[in-house]
Formats: structure tokens, sequence, C-alpha cells
């Protein structure tokens, strides 16, 4: 495990090198579209690239949204026309498991469409949310605002994390991963409020 993540690091900070935004935009595309590259090595480097100047911060944001805006939305697009089936047909090429897939599926039913913004903050299921989203074809508009939104906030997190810690950015992957289930927790805890809330309102609306 530790090689791979080594291997990870390596290829992630090349490409980024040497193909700069464009570079930033792609990895981020692929971890959208299913392909483990996590987020949390590309946008923190590239977060420690601006302080060497050779980056602007909101570029660097804007180039990981839009990747995994587009990564998105080509996954979704999978779901919307192909169906489970197609998904799990070709899973081993892009590296969904049917737990995977299940977990992303069981999270979209139970939080509906505000689970596309809340879930690209959450382990694991923010890689395959657009599966099932695609696949309950959800609206396309309704489905890229709330992905462009959500990935704008966690892109500038990442990045900005990076531009803090500067030459220690690579701890943040692993500063990240261990408070995974915090995050979770917290989200959860909004959506739950939210709907209480929500719900108080209609009740406190008088019948005439």
């Amino acid at each position: 495990m530790d090689e791979v993540l080594s291997l990870l690091f390596y290829l992630v900070i090349e490409i980024i090198s040497r193909t700069g935004y464009a570079g930033i935009t792609v990895l981020m595309a692929l971890e959208s579209a299913c392909i483990p590259i996590p987020s949390e090595i590309i946008m923190p480097f590239a977060g420690y690239l601006v302080i060497t100047e050779r980056f602007s911060l909101w570029a660097v944001v804007l180039a990981g949204t839009i990747g995994n805006l587009l990564g998105s939305v080509a996954a979704y697009l999978a779901g919307y026309y192909g169906g489970r089936s197609l998904v799990e047909k070709y899973d081993k090429y892009v590296f969904v498991s049917s737990c995977e897939l299940n977990r992303a599926q069981k999270w979209f039913e139970k939080y509906g469409n505000l689970s596309i913004l809340f879930s690209r903050m959450l382990p694991v299921i923010r890689t395959f949310i657009s599966l099932p989203a695609g696949i309950a074809k959800m609206p396309f508009w309704k489905f890229s605002f709330y992905t462009f939104v959500g990935s704008l906030s966690w892109s500038f997190v990442l990045a900005y994390a990076g531009v803090i810690t500067g030459e220690n950015w690579e701890n943040i992957e692993i500063y990240f991963r261990k408070f995974d289930w915090l995050i979770v927790v917290l989200i959860v805890a909004a959506a739950v409020w939210w709907v209480l809330e929500k719900r108080k309102g209609k009740r406190s609306i008088p019948d005439f």
C-alpha cells in the first residue's frame, strides 16, 4: 500500500509540474470519473505551488473544480444511459466495486439531490455519487449546479490547506483521511437539522 501511495505522489507531482493547470484539471477529472487518484494529494500540492508563485490560488481552485465537474458528468452519463448493469459490467475498468456503488446509491436515496452537494467532502462516496445520480436520472442542470458548488468548496479547502502547510503539504492527505468520519458525522448532523427545521417551518404555517 505504501508503495502504491508513493507512486501516486510521484505521478501527481510529475504531471502537475509538467502540465500546470491542465494537469490539475485532468487529475481531478479522473478522480471524479471513479479512478482512485486522491484529491487530497492533487490539490494540496497545487496549493503548495501557489506559495512558490508558480500558480494563482483561484486559478488552481477553478482548475480543480472544472476537473471535478467534467469527471462527474462522465460518471453521471454512464449511469444515466447505461444504468447499474453497465456500471457493474465494466466495474474492473473504473475501479468501482458493488459495495462502493451500493454505499453511494443508499446515500443518494437517503438524502436526495442535496447529497450531490454534501458528498464532495465524503470519503469513497464523493468519487462514486455521480453514478447513482445518473441511474436515478436526476435533472442534469441540478446535478451540474450541486456538483460545481460542492467541488468548488472542496477544491478551495484542499488548495488553501496546501498554501498554509507549505512544504509539508504531503501530510494533509493523512490528516484528511484520519478525520474522514468526523466530516461524515458533521454533514449528516447538518442534513438532519435542515430537515427538522424545514418540517418545523411547515407545521408553523396555519391552515385557512
